[in-house]
């Protein structure tokens, strides 16, 4: 659906009527009062955004959150979508954070800490003198939305809570193509860049395990969608 001319409004309504037609629901509508079943943040929104009438335009990046509450347990993954075209220096931004995601997940093995999760995220993004957004982060997922441990995508190897089998976290590193710095809107949930440049947001559950994590959310479905187009 994600294409010039369409709104958040509409993709919201599509996805809530998805969760519930397969017997879920949409865990984000009504926490703490947020009113929508998608977090939709385009270009300059790191996350957050409220779905909106305004049409989708040529050139810009979507960021699309959902979490969904199935048989008792939460997951909860992100994606940032191109609408049509978009630069180079955009597209690279998207890569890089995708990148990010790809080695957090790593080091989400038993043995290791969250802060060797949060390197990972860092040492990457820093290559592309990217801002890493520091006052949101990643959490622990399961029967509640936001569980202990929180995951920063910035910190030092070796430091923070040791990861244990079975333990589900949600790790989604943000990232903005200028300055780390955010504005909180007065909506109590927009998160925007400083500077206005665009951010981009990725997001898995996975559960920690020996040797590689288990990633319980995917992105294939969506990759082959986008190839087709």
């Amino acid at each position: 659906m994600i294409k010039p001319g369409v709104t958040g409004i509409a993709l919201d309504k599509r996805a809530e009527e998805f969760i519930r037609d397969h017997g879920a629901e949409p865990v984000f509508k009504g926490f703490n009062g947020f009113p929508y079943s998608l977090c939709i943040s385009p270009n300059d929104q790191v996350v957050h955004g409220f779905p909106s009438e305004k049409p989708f335009q040529e050139g810009d990046i979507i960021s699309v959150d959902c979490g969904v509450l199935w048989n008792g347990f939460i997951g909860d993954s992100a994606y940032t979508f191109a609408v049509g075209e978009i630069s180079q220096e955009v597209q690279t931004l998207l890569d890089v954070t995708q990148e990010c995601l790809r080695r957090a997940v790593e080091k989400a093995t038993v043995g290791n800490r969250v802060g060797d999760i949060s390197y990972a995220v860092q040492e990457y993004a820093s290559e592309f003198n990217y801002g890493i957004v520091k006052e949101l982060v990643g959490h622990g997922v399961g029967k509640e939305l936001h569980e202990k441990p929180e995951i920063p995508n910035y910190g030092r190897r070796g430091t923070g809570p040791k990861l244990e089998e079975g333990m589900v976290i949600a790790i989604e590193p943000m990232i903005n193509m200028g300055t780390a710095r955010v504005k909180f809107w007065e909506d109590g949930w927009t998160v925007s860049t400083r500077d206005g440049k665009p951010s981009a947001h990725f997001e898995h559950t996975i559960a920690v395990r020996k040797g590689k994590a288990d990633v319980l959310s995917t992105f294939d479905g969506i990759e082959e969608r986008i190839k087709q187009n």
